[in-house]
């Protein structure tokens, strides 16, 4: 509905066929049925929605078909999955199923050319490389390996840049260490990557406001994601699923 603007993106995660939000990638806690949080966030004219599976990121395992199918089903707004993809024909099935965008992770590090594989078959367009950091003992920026959770060698610049080189048509920035801590975007960060890749940056990672998302697409954020702020409510995080209404994004993004 605000296609002139600045997306605003929720990121789900599912486990075992529930959305759970996590704490610096840790303490999963449940917040309730992905369809029922679908059917509410139709209602509020979501821009786009991002599911990230993690328990197929961890074990290996398939992703869960029958679910995405009926989570496409479901979405009015375009729709992003990660987890577990490894082959081009699970991206196929996937992408069959009604999901617009494919996002990788993990194989976007162990094998890179498989962006280039997924980005000649479905569009660069439709495969997002989705790039987790997170700061080592010595306090510098790293990727973070979420199948083998554990630090990599790898600088994010460097591995963004080398990601769409090979095919990604946009990048998923997302911060370990302010994964539910709602402590605000790492703009220095965000900026570092917006610099020096030429298609769409989409932040997540530490959104607690409005004005978090402002500073995040000011750093050079082409669209901003959050998990915490629309699935709690309030100083004792009460599970409610929400959303800004479409006149407080315009308001927000305006120049």
């Amino acid at each position: 509905m605000n296609e002139l603007f600045n997306r605003v993106i929720p990121c789900l995660l599912l486990q075992d066929g529930g959305l759970v939000k996590t704490t610096k990638f840790g303490r999963p806690r449940y917040v309730g049925d992905p369809i029922n949080a679908i059917r509410i966030f139709n209602e509020k004219y979501v821009d786009e929605l991002v599911f990230l599976d993690i328990t197929a990121s961890r074990t290996g395992a398939e992703p869960d078909y029958d679910l995405i199918a009926r989570i496409a089903g479901e979405c009015f707004m375009p729709l992003c999955y990660g987890g577990g993809i490894r082959t081009l024909e699970q991206a196929r099935r996937i992408v069959a199923s009604g999901v617009e965008k494919i996002a990788v992770n993990s194989m976007a590090i162990d094998r890179p050319q498989f962006l280039s594989e997924l980005s000649q078959e479905l569009g660069a367009s439709s495969v997002i490389a989705a790039i987790d950091v997170k700061k080592d003992i010595f306090g510098r920026e790293r990727v973070y390996h979420p199948g083998l959770r554990r630090l990599t060698k790898l600088d994010p610049v460097h591995h963004a840049k080398a990601s769409v080189a090979a095919g990604a048509g946009e990048i998923f920035l997302n911060n370990v260490d302010r994964d539910g801590q709602r402590s605000g975007f790492d703009t220095a960060l965000i900026a570092k990557v917006s610099a020096a890749v030429n298609v769409p940056v989409i932040a997540c990672g530490g959104a607690s406001s409005l004005s978090d998302m402002r500073a995040a697409v000011e750093a050079g954020a082409s669209a901003v994601a959050a998990g915490s702020m629309f699935v709690f409510y309030g100083p004792h995080r009460a599970v409610l699923i929400n959303y800004p209404d479409y006149t407080s994004i315009r308001q927000l993004f305006e120049r």
